[in-house]
């Protein structure tokens, strides 16, 4: 399924970005285009409690529909909710609790998959670079000295 302009590798980084944005720790992106046909990609994070991963999930769903006029094909979840699944076909995103990431391992089962290398975007905090001290430029004027 192609995705309103977006190719799956796109997506996937997008959702990648996006979990980033809601702080998600070590976000990984696999290529599953030539071991499987279940998806494409499979974005893969992990969240410190239940209301961050609903956070991380929602950032991606939320900035998807809104920036690029995607909605997911489903997502899957119980509560309380430890493992959230986001389904856009092409791009499955896999949001764990930290303590069952390692439990079922989802890198381990597709070891054979290349992980996709992302850009780091440097993030600035506004209100940080606001109180930061500004460099004094150097004068350009000659002192002279009196004798």
């Amino acid at each position: 399924m192609k995705n309103k302009g977006l190719d799956s590798k796109k997506l996937a980084l997008l959702c990648g970005e996006f979990a980033d944005n809601k702080k998600a720790e070590d976000v990984v992106i696999l290529d599953l285009r030539k071991l499987s046909d279940i998806a494409d990609y499979f974005v893969i994070a992990s969240a410190t409690t239940e209301p961050h991963l609903r956070a991380i999930a929602d950032e991606i769903v939320e900035k998807l529909k809104t920036e690029h006029g995607i909605t997911p094909y489903s997502i899957d979840g119980e509560r309380p909710i430890s493992w959230l699944v986001i389904d856009y076909l092409d791009v499955v995103v896999h949001i764990f609790r930290s303590d069952l990431r390692a439990h079922y391992d989802l890198e381990g089962l597709w070891s054979d998959a290349p992980k996709v290398r992302r850009r780091k975007v440097k993030i600035t905090d506004p209100l940080i670079e606001a109180i930061k001290p500004k460099r004094k430029r150097a004068s350009k004027t000659k002192k002279t000295t009196s004798s």
